[in-house]
């Protein structure tokens, strides 16, 4: 019997998918890892920053309790997306990602779109789609090719 060997994508978003059960947002628990050559450079999740109480420790979501829709009003959360505490453990750490990939959970909104674009991250993998239309126009203009994952 032959057994399976993960492709190098399978192999990665299933560590992204692993990366996103420590988020602490109550709507959506989203993993991104960025990598270069094969190797894991950094990872994040989306949570609180650091000191800072978790939508999970209180209990409520604000952008629940006010019916703000996916995609919208990003400045209502308490957390981070997960892409950009990705970006900040790079930068925390002295750690080069430009010329890398990420792979994540979900489509990157604008805001991440934004800061990826910045960063130099060539590739963006992902598993599902995010509702935001501005993010896919300007990943396509800055040249940032954007890659569904279907398994």
């Amino acid at each position: 019997m032959v057994e399976h060997r993960p492709t190098w994508d399978e192999y990665f978003i299933a560590i992204t998918k692993q990366v996103a059960t420590r988020a602490t947002c109550l709507r959506r628990k989203v993993g991104a890892i960025i990598v270069k050559d094969k190797r894991i450079l950094t990872t994040g999740y989306n949570g609180a920053p650091r000191g800072v109480k978790s939508c999970l420790e209180i209990g409520k979501c604000m952008r629940q309790e006010l019916g703000v829709p996916s995609g919208q009003r990003h400045e209502i959360c308490r957390a981070l997306h997960a892409e950009q505490n990705a970006i900040i453990q790079a930068a925390y750490h002295g750690v080069q990602i430009e010329g890398s990939d990420i792979y994540s959970t979900t489509q990157p909104c604008v805001l991440c779109a934004k800061m990826l674009i910045n960063a130099g991250i060539k590739k963006i993998y992902y598993y599902e789609e995010y509702p935001d239309e501005l993010a896919l126009e300007l990943l396509k203009e800055a040249g940032v090719e954007l890659i569904k994952l279907d398994f």
